[in-house]
């Protein structure tokens, strides 16, 4: 099987929110090899009102996982860490205990109902996220 290299950030502003990272971090780790992450950032909630800092962190990784099973992996670590609401599915962002999202999956470009990649706004809109991202790449 081949290895991908994989960009992810990672966020949570339910909780205490550096140990949500560090779970979502350690689930991770059962399927893919960590190979770098930047340092904890906090930020404002983006594209919704909520009095909770999101805390947030950009990792790279590598899996032997395809786009989607990778995704569908994520998204069971979100839902087996308590999260209820997927933005993806209710097209609404809300509060969330973690939050998985795949930025780069080697130098692929894909779309699908689910994912695309590479996720754009992350890399060119979020300010957060080119400041996650910049620290790793």
């Amino acid at each position: 099987m081949s290895q991908h290299t994989v960009v992810l950030l990672l966020g949570s502003n339910i909780g205490d929110t550096k140990y949500n990272i560090d779970k979502a971090l350690e689930a991770l780790e059962q399927k893919c090899t960590i190979l770098r992450k930047s340092e904890y950032l906090l930020s404002e909630p983006v594209e919704f009102a909520s009095s909770n800092i999101f805390c947030n962190i950009a990792t790279i990784i590598q899996t032997h996982l395809s786009p989607v099973q990778l995704l569908d992996y994520v998204k069971r670590i979100e839902v087996t860490m308590g999260r209820i609401n997927d933005s993806t599915i209710s097209k609404v962002y809300t509060d969330r205990i973690i939050d998985i999202d795949i930025v780069k999956f080697n130098e692929l470009k894909f779309s699908s109902e689910r994912l695309t990649i590479p996720h754009s706004k992350h890399l060119n809109e979020r300010e957060f996220s080119k400041i996650l991202l910049k620290d790793i790449i």
